[in-house]
């Protein structure tokens, strides 16, 4: 099976052996997709998009999820037990009273202390390839993770935050305690102190990781860069690779005949912001706020807002808006997208957020701050506009001269052709593809 063999046993690359001699053998590779969610959140919708990226391109997988939300045949729900909601609430109290009793960052941290022992499931112990994603929240504890990296199986981790480099946060937001050790943490009371929780959950990471070796995927080279820093992960297998997107389905259309489905006015240019929760304060609906006071002398100009608690903000904005509340359904979401002229997302932290690759792809030009893995996505003043970080005078700006200055067919264009090159299932899973082969290769030169 070797082609060649490199004369570095360190090498992280696949010159152990060549694609094309392997092609049948990844064919058919078993991989077992493990996340928290099936299709709620942004890593269970990239975590899904991959899955069938894999299938799409001769990869036998699969995806194990805690929360089954549809009858499809490739994705596996935990076995019915009433432990899982009971790990999800443990979790949560444990939390709870380690902020002494305050909710307001319930759900800014993770420690992984309880979960579910996957190994002995038949499609773990079937799987050639196991690749986790978002596994918070009471699906797998640390200790689980543990099991599954001495199970002898590859394993691949795509990262849709910081969580894995750090010791309990998923937005760093500033903070560089991870460079060498997670202490004082901001997420804490009164900010934590030398030894606090954080540290604690530090060492056990730590401890997990003692001696096993995980491929690391970060959605993004922003990313990547943050997790190479880290101390918690050093000596480990680390690269990047974007989310996939089926651009059949995300696609150009015609503008009016969306708006018409959807009841939104024919005669206005439509600002589009989309988010799980508007009002989560990450997401920065503040900014957009302020920037559409500075657009107010553009006439005929709406907001669009897409997600949940919509409708908590639409009395916030100085301009007509449209709350569309949170939406499952794909083919409603693309008529959104397809609906409006420019996409906002004026985030304080983010990955490679999969909302803008969806604008891109229908044809929407985009408007992010110069924060995390947007300035990937959006090439400035090509197919969208970056804005400085945190300056809602500048978001207004990029949105105005996409809608009154810019050439707004070429932005389209160019919007469109940078998914189909960059981001489409076939040119991910190919990259996936390699990223399995090496931690193949590695798993049999260990032994």
């Amino acid at each position: 099976m070797v082609c060649a063999q490199t004369t570095n046993k360190n090498a992280f690359l696949p010159e152990f052996f060549c694609f094309s001699a392997n092609l049948l053998y990844l064919c058919n590779m078993r991989v077992l997709i493990v996340n928290t969610s099936e299709r709620t959140g942004g890593a269970a919708v990239a975590a899904n998009r991959l899955m069938k990226a894999l299938n799409n391109n001769g990869v036998k997988a699969k995806m194990l999820v805690r929360d089954k939300e549809t009858d499809s045949l490739t994705v596996v729900g935990l076995p019915e037990s009433v432990w899982h909601r009971w790990h999800f609430l443990w979790e949560r109290f444990v939390i709870f009273c380690k902020l002494h009793f305050n909710r307001r960052h319930l759900f800014d941290i993770d420690i992984a202390n309880t979960g579910t022992d996957i190994t002995r499931l038949r499609e773990f112990q079937e799987a050639d390839v196991i690749h986790l994603h978002w596994i918070n929240q009471g699906m797998l504890s640390l200790g689980d993770i543990r099991r599954i990296l001495q199970s002898g199986k590859p394993v691949i981790w795509t990262m849709h935050d910081i969580w894995p480099a750090t010791a309990i946060c998923h937005v760093t937001l500033g903070c560089r305690n991870f460079l060498s050790q997670c202490h004082n943490c901001r997420l804490l009371p009164s900010g934590g102190s030398a030894k606090d929780f954080s540290t604690r959950i530090w060492q056990k990471k730590l401890q997990m990781l003692s001696d096993e070796t995980i491929y690391f995927v970060a959605c993004s080279r922003w990313l990547e860069l943050e997790a190479k820093r880290s101390a918690l992960l050093k000596g480990q297998k680390i690269t990047n690779i974007p989310n996939p997107i089926d651009t059949h389905i995300y696609k150009r259309g015609d503008k009016q005949e969306a708006r018409k489905r959807l009841g939104l006015p024919l005669d206005k240019k439509l600002i589009l912001f989309a988010s799980q929760r508007v009002t989560n304060e990450n997401k920065g609906m503040s900014y957009l706020m302020e920037a559409c006071r500075l657009l107010t002398d553009i006439p005929q100009l709406g907001v669009v807002i897409l997600g949940g608690h919509a409708e908590e903000v639409v009395t916030q904005l100085p301009l007509e808006a449209f709350p569309l509340g949170y939406v499952n359904d794909e083919q409603r979401i693309v008529d959104v997208y397809q609906a409006t002229d420019v996409f906002v997302l004026p985030s304080l932290s983010e990955n490679l957020p999969n909302t803008i690759m969806e604008a891109m792809a229908c044809g929407v030009p985009c408007v992010g701050f110069k924060v995390g893995g947007i300035p990937e996505e959006i090439d400035h003043r090509r197919n969208g506009y970056v804005a400085e970080y945190r300056s809602a005078e500048d978001l207004a700006q990029g949105i105005r001269w996409i809608l009154t200055e810019a050439d707004y067919a070429s932005l389209s264009q160019n919007a469109v052709h940078k998914v189909a090159q960059r981001y489409s299932q076939q040119s991910v899973a190919m990259q996936y593809l390699d990223v399995y082969h090496q931690a193949q290769a590695f798993k049999h030169y260990k032994l």
